[in-house]
């Protein structure tokens, strides 16, 4: 990393977890943004510090990033990244003006995500060995994930303290350490109740790990790695053919709302999004949803 480059990469850090206090991932995806400028600075021998770089520095970086074929949309996370950083630097009175101010990202069309049917969640659901204790924690797992729209950071992080089973709801904490109250539904409840009473109570906990909800068999908290790792052999075994990861049954949870007629507002609460916006695609899959009923069953498609 250039010199001149370092130490403001270093305030913009402390400025993400300290002010906008962001996760450690959302961190180290911000930072990566401004190492590929960096490392494109260095390639093309540009000694330009973050003052001095220039609108064009920066559309020259975009041919550069396209030319090694990456995408639109992860061109146009990285021109969100830079726009952040150069906002911290105006910000900080570090510069005057910002080159990206003008800086226009890619077109992206918005993708649709993969989401799964009911059916689908009963066959994941179903191919699970409930004689094992892991096999019952793992069912908790998937019905806390579709019942109540967790990402997987919440649910490795979901605390028995945050339980409230008398009023029906769970607390969460989402991104930004932001909390929220999210319905619980009974099929969910009564999976984490078993787990608690006939899984947990048997482990060994480690220290720190006493309030967390699940644990491995050592006694400590699951790792996001374990439940994509999780949900990728039960759809092996469940033969669904989808490429799924722990935020599909997320994208399913919200589908299936909107599906049935859920006020979007209601959603978007749920799911803990800053902006309705983010929310809206889930009425586009509900378009498409429609549209494609249409031409399988309608007489005249």
């Amino acid at each position: 990393m250039q010199m001149n480059w370092k130490s403001y990469v270093n305030g913009y850090q402390s400025f993400l977890r300290l002010e906008k206090s962001l996760s450690l991932n959302s961190i180290e995806a911000y930072l990566h943004d401004v190492e590929k400028l960096i490392q494109y600075l260095e390639f093309s021998s540009n000694k330009s510090g973050p003052g001095q770089v220039t609108l064009k520095d920066l559309q020259e970086f975009l041919k550069w990033i396209t030319g090694l074929g990456m995408t639109a949309t992860s061109q146009a996370r990285i021109v969100s990244g830079l726009k952040g950083f150069y906002k911290y630097l105006l910000l900080e009175n570090i510069i005057n003006k910002d080159p990206t101010e003008l800086l226009e990202s890619p077109k992206t069309g918005r993708k649709l995500p993969v989401f799964l049917s009911v059916a689908e969640i009963n066959a994941l659901t179903g191919v699970i060995d409930l004689s094992t204790p892991e096999g019952k924690r793992n069912k908790a797992i998937l019905e806390v994930m579709y019942g109540c729209g967790l990402r997987v950071s919440e649910v490795v992080g979901l605390r028995i303290t945050n339980l409230y089973f008398s009023e029906g709801f769970i607390k969460v904490v989402g991104k930004g350490n932001k909390e929220r109250l999210v319905p619980l539904g009974s099929l969910a409840m009564n999976e984490i109740v078993h787990y608690l009473r006939e899984v947990r109570t048997g482990i060994p906990v480690k220290p720190g790990n006493d309030d967390i909800v699940f644990l491995n068999r050592r006694g400590s908290k699951l790792s996001r790695v374990m439940i994509f790792t999780i949900i990728k052999a039960l759809a092996t075994k469940a033969g669904i053919k989808k490429n799924i990861s722990p935020h599909t049954f997320r994208h399913s949870f919200a589908t299936h709302l909107v599906e049935g007629g859920a006020d979007l507002r209601a959603v978007q609460e749920m799911l803990g999004h800053e902006s309705i916006t983010t929310t809206e695609i889930y009425t586009h899959l509900d378009r498409e949803y429609l549209r494609s009923t249409i031409i399988q069953f309608h007489p005249r498609s």
